[in-house]
């Protein structure tokens, strides 16, 4: 499967905004959008007002990067969001937030969501008692997100229980267990990224 391989600061420069793929290095001064937030490349100043679908397709761009997601894949969630009940949109998101990989990331069990959907595929994970290695799986409500037992030793895990875990109020998470539980469905307002998804949803309405 075609993956991105090329800086991932890239990718922030890119888009105007921080997306957060480096973890906590984001937080820092060393973050390239502190260091230079211009588009990366020769002529990174463009004096040109962006058009309508320029500016559809870069939020677009935005959103499928954090999420670490193919085009197709992200296409996916926005037909199956536009099935359901409400807002395309903000299911769009709800679903893309339900993700396992993101929902080991939100536990803060990786520092990135790269680096948590390394951690499903290494089968560290388990929900309701059972191994899931498939980053795209969907939790729901009820649902008990575990680190396998004989992996709890290995990796940062040892430093997330001396740790304080801050996740989102539709998480909640035993530090000393690493065990999180999905308590309700993510609504809009939990999610923290700088997204304005009806530019996306009129962009694959067209």
């Amino acid at each position: 499967m075609a993956r991105y391989t090329d800086a991932d600061c890239r990718l922030c420069r890119r888009e105007g905004a921080k997306l957060f793929l480096k973890g906590e290095r984001c937080l820092t001064k060393k973050c390239a959008m502190e260091k230079r937030p211009v588009n990366p490349g020769v002529h990174p100043v463009s004096r040109k007002k962006p058009s309508e679908y320029q500016t559809q397709l870069r939020e677009k761009q935005k959103v499928k990067r954090a999420y670490n997601l193919l085009e197709k894949q992200f296409h996916g969630y926005y037909v199956e969001a536009e099935r359901m009940k409400g807002k395309t949109g903000e299911n769009m998101l709800s679903l893309l937030e339900r993700r396992l990989d993101n929902v080991v990331y939100r536990l803060g069990l990786g520092s990135s969501r790269a680096a948590s959907r390394q951690i499903v595929n290494h089968g560290h994970i388990c929900v309701n008692g059972k191994c899931v290695n498939i980053p795209s799986y969907q939790v729901k409500v009820g649902d008990v997100i575990t680190v396998k037992e004989n992996k709890q030793k290995k990796g940062n895990y040892s430093d997330i229980r001396s740790s304080r875990v801050v996740v989102p109020k539709w998480l909640e998470f035993d530090a000393e267990k690493l065990t999180g539980k999905v308590n309700s469905l993510p609504a809009r307002e939990d999610i923290d990224l700088n997204i304005e998804e009806h530019l996306i949803i009129e962009l694959y309405s067209k």
